[in-house]
């Protein structure tokens, strides 16, 4: 689970991506409350504080395009379909289609 996720190369099951989703939602959530509710932090501790957290937000956004990306590719999709509103549903309930002949 988790092999290269940040690359755009490889496949993920719809229980790896819901886990990638759930891990994005809930770091976003968090995200600035670590930043502004630190306690005792002076003004240049919380500015070292929203340089990473700025760091960290595009490095989540990465990890969230790269595994959508490699969900539609699973789903026969290309990967500018994540972009579509609700789509991340869709990838979370899909199945991986079959090819019967």
């Amino acid at each position: 689970m988790f092999k290269n996720p940040f690359s755009f190369k490889g496949s993920i099951g719809r229980g790896e991506y819901t886990i990638s989703i759930l891990i994005v939602v809930v770091n976003i959530f968090l995200l600035p409350y670590i930043i502004y509710e630190c306690p005792d932090s002076t003004i240049e501790l919380q500015n070292v504080f929203i340089g990473l957290g700025l760091l960290f937000f595009i490095l989540l956004i990465w990890f969230k395009i790269a595994q959508s990306t490699k969900r539609c590719h699973d789903l026969g999709e290309s990967g500018w379909w994540q972009l579509c509103p609700f789509y991340f549903l869709l990838l979370c309930f899909s199945k991986k289609p079959t090819n019967k002949k």
